[in-house]
């Protein structure tokens, strides 16, 4: 059973002859419940690091508090400790809801129109950190290795290097990064890279979020790059490296539950043998969902054929709802959506299910493998990782054939899906067609193509090269 406990404590602990530990710190932590970890996804491959190495898992409640937050709660697990902290609320609206949402993740997805440069944001996003790092470090041993997860943390780094934090630090950024021309417009821009450098390793998804970066190191900051990845700028040495994230597949191949079997099969009769294409995104901006409306909407207009034989599924769970531009994609998509039935449904047939809910992953691979065609058309996207599900979870027999942004960090590895610019409407209609039309035989050859960059660089790998590479980093390698 977990043992949970209010920390308190104020002295560092261990000694450098202690076990090296991993330790994880992100936005979110993993519910613990019944002394069980409720993991999943990335989750998952963190998880199995720590429990075979032993370790600690740091991070946001995800809950606020109504005053001051307490201290930090602390449950452990067999050999590791998960430690989560409140927000207050102000810090919760202008750290999570301000700087991380309303200004880095616009900005980091080329939506300058969106960002917002407050300086009250920025001040509360470093306050956090600072906080992060004073309930952090003195939990630290002399050997730990930290591994940072994604942009809310970026600063967390430094906050540990001022506090005296020897460690070995990495940082992955999930997202993609902006090049240089777009990253600048921040006023903020330089902290934010001084910050960056304060970790050993620094992980991106692609190539050119790579090159964003060194393009800024060399020519806005004016330090130097090697070919091998090793960066110098702003007094410190680091390692840069590409980390592609990737999934499990296996659990999108294996024998589904007959229960949700005989879910699919009932869905099935009640849309009858109509095909199917799907999209499966978080509400935002960044997924591109009204072009592929309009998309959609194009393609029946140009190949009427495909009228009362297409339905599309666009599952789209609501996030972060008090921001106003989450509140306006909602309102467009839902007024898309009812435009497009209305102008061409059937007393038999619904053209868009757009759907504002959640479906746990069994129920979401089942509408992957009944689907001709996977939706995955991001206007910029760090990976993706739908794009890799789809394709796992196909019938090999019998696959459906992925549609895929080109601006998605997918596109990267799974060229054998019809690559696509989500801006060019005209083109992501004929790539539907191309997909609901295509030949048995092809769609077999594409889909193993992608298999084999799928189980060649799953989830568990990518954890290993990262970790691999973030020692080799700290030894100067």
């Amino acid at each position: 059973m977990p043992k949970s406990k209010s920390a308190t404590k104020k002295g560092k602990r261990g000694t450098s002859k202690t076990p090296s530990r991993l330790v994880v710190v992100s936005n979110r932590v993993p519910d613990v419940k019944d002394g069980r970890v409720q993991a999943g996804g990335l989750a998952v491959a963190l998880e199995e690091a720590l429990q075979n190495e032993g370790g600690l898992w740091f991070g946001w409640s995800g809950k606020t508090a109504t005053g001051t937050p307490g201290e930090p709660k602390e449950t452990e697990v067999g050999p590791v400790t998960y430690v989560i902290m409140d927000l207050s609320r102000k810090d919760y609206n202008e750290y999570y809801n301000g700087f991380a949402n309303r200004t880095l993740w616009p900005l980091f997805h080329y939506r300058l129109d969106l960002t917002s440069f407050k300086r009250t944001f920025f001040s509360r996003y470093q306050a956090v950190n600072e906080l992060f790092a004073e309930k952090l470090a003195w939990r630290l041993r002399d050997n730990d290795r930290i591994w940072v997860h994604d942009y809310h943390l970026i600063p967390l780094g430094e906050c540990l290097r001022r506090r005296g934090s020897k460690q070995t630090m990495g940082i992955f950024l999930h997202t993609p990064f902006p090049a240089m021309e777009v990253l600048t417009y921040m006023p903020a821009h330089r902290a934010l890279m001084t910050a960056l450098s304060a970790y050993d390793l620094i992980g991106f998804q692609t190539e050119n979020d790579m090159r964003a970066f060194t393009d800024y190191i060399e020519h806005e900051a004016g330090g130097k790059v090697t070919k091998s990845g090793k960066v110098e700028v702003f007094g410190r040495k680091f390692r840069v490296g590409v980390f592609p994230i990737g999934i499990n597949p296996s659990v999108f191949e294996g024998p589904m539950d007959p229960k949700d079997l005989a879910w699919g099969r009932k869905l099935r009769e009640q849309h009858g043998e109509k095909a199917w294409m799907i999209g499966v995104d978080r509400l935002d901006y960044s997924k591109g969902i009204p072009e592929r409306f309009q998309a959609f909407e194009r393609m029946l207009e140009r190949y009427p054929g495909f009228r009362n034989q297409v339905s599309m599924f666009q599952i789209t769970p609501p996030s972060r709802g008090e921001v106003a531009e989450y509140k306006e994609i909602r309102h467009e998509l839902e007024t898309s959506a009812g435009h497009i039935n209305g102008r061409f449904a059937d007393i038999d047939w619904v053209p868009i299910n757009y759907i504002n809910k959640s479906y746990g992953r069994d129920k979401l691979t089942l509408f992957f493998r009944a689907s001709r065609v996977g939706l995955v058309t991001p206007l910029r996207d760090g990976m993706n990782l739908v794009a890799k599900e789809f394709v796992a979870a196909q019938n090999p027999s019998d696959p459906g054939v992925l549609v895929l942004s080109r601006f998605a960090g997918a596109a990267r590895e799974l060229k054998s899906a019809l690559i696509v610019n989500p801006y060019d409407i005209d083109e992501v209609a004929e790539a539907m067609a191309r997909g609901l039309e295509m030949p048995l035989d092809e769609r077999r050859n594409r889909r193993e193509e992608m298999m084999k960059v799928i189980r060649s660089n799953d989830l568990d790998n990518w954890r290993d090269t990262y970790l691999t590479a973030l020692a080799a980093a700290h030894q100067g390698d």
